[in-house]
């Protein structure tokens, strides 16, 4: 079993850029699962983490509904956006600056063969981390992701998720509202929930701006201790 996860920092970078190189890495990962099964091998297989920041980008799960898209094509032009329907689970997402987005590209079978462990894993990462900034996010029954004021009319999500996984190797990921213009939210019904409000944590702080690298090392530190993982660069 391979606890190591080569962890890669993208920057800023073109939602179907990173989406294609995360199905490259997918499949490497599946094609050596299948020359060991069929071969008869144990070569150890790779686990990848990536961290990126889109550009104003819309997407939509292979179960979402199209009408949760609120402006036309012009629009999203006009908003500088760009919209792609995906095959992860879920319904329909924003990304844009100020997120931070993680796609974990994970041999399961490297740590645990459960996809709901994996995804209360990455929603405990989120949580474990924002009680470090004092605050304290949850679970909302039925809705995956991480959510704060969970049961009350200010109910509001601070992080989407949405996940593909064959042969118990998983791609796609979280998106953490971290310094998010909120606005662009408006254009959908985020994950098709209705009458729930998105938020970011920099508001939730009430500050401008979050530092974003000091972040990153907090989620890092704790979903390498939750999955008792190492990560290389």
């Amino acid at each position: 079993m391979n606890k190591k996860i080569v962890l890669e920092d993208l920057g800023n970078r073109d939602y179907k850029e990173v989406w294609d190189y995360q199905e490259a890495l997918f499949k490497t990962v599946l094609d050596l699962k299948i020359k060991n099964r069929r071969e008869q091998t144990n070569l150890a297989t790779p686990n990848h983490f990536l961290f990126v920041e889109h550009p104003h980008v819309y997407t939509l799960g292979k179960s979402g509904d199209i009408s949760n898209l609120l402006i036309s094509e012009e629009q999203l032009k006009a908003k500088e956006a760009t919209f792609y329907k995906i095959n992860r689970g879920g319904d329909i997402t924003y990304h844009g600056p100020g997120q931070v987005v993680g796609y974990p590209i994970l041999d399961l079978e490297n740590f645990f063969t459960d996809i709901h462990k994996y995804l209360r894993f990455l929603e405990e990462t989120i949580i474990l981390t924002m009680a470090e900034y004092g605050l304290k996010a949850e679970r909302s029954p039925g809705e995956t992701g991480v959510w704060l004021d969970v049961g009350t009319p200010f109910a509001r999500k601070i992080c989407a998720m949405g996940v593909r996984a064959s042969r118990w190797v998983t791609m796609h990921g979280f998106a953490f509202n971290v310094n998010a213009n909120l606005g662009y939210f408006d254009n959908i019904v985020p994950c098709g929930i209705k009458e729930k409000a998105v938020t970011s944590l920099n508001v939730e702080l009430g500050k401008a701006e979050v530092d974003e690298e000091e972040l990153k090392q907090k989620l890092l530190k704790h979903f390498s201790a939750l999955f008792e993982a190492e990560f290389i660069q």
